[in-house]
């Protein structure tokens, strides 16, 4: 009897964490792509490719994506590092990541606070 006893206990122990992980998995699942979505961003801008850089952000018609992808060109904004990311706790749907930057050169010291939407078709970054 004593052996039913001792071999229960870690298999509810076992559950009780599977239990956890996934609980916790779509979080995660959802920092990530916020924050594969901000390096697509980042990695694309240099190009300048609306057709590319568009499908990334929230209703940036074609005009006002040229227009912020020149102005961010022109300032040579470049992604440095993802320093976080965590759902908002207003809207799950949306991740807040805090990122370094570099503009015109110039590594800020202060984190840049970018806020990625998840939509039908992906997860957006607003700008």
């Amino acid at each position: 009897m004593r052996s039913l006893t001792v071999r229960a206990v870690p298999r509810a122990a076992l559950w009780l964490g599977l239990l956890a992980a996934l609980a916790c998995n779509p979080e995660s699942r959802k920092t990530e792509a916020a924050q594969d979505t901000v390096q697509r961003f980042f990695e694309a801008l240099p190009g300048g490719d609306c057709a590319v850089l568009g499908t990334l952000l929230i209703g940036k018609a074609a005009d006002t994506c040229r227009a912020t992808v020149d102005e961010m060109n022109a300032h040579s904004f470049s992604l440095v590092e993802v320093l976080d990311a965590k759902v908002d706790g207003r809207d799950p749907n949306a991740v807040v990541v805090r990122a370094r930057v570099a503009r015109d050169g110039q590594v800020h010291e202060q984190p840049l606070l970018l806020r990625v939407e998840h939509h039908s078709d992906g997860w957006k970054l607003r700008l």
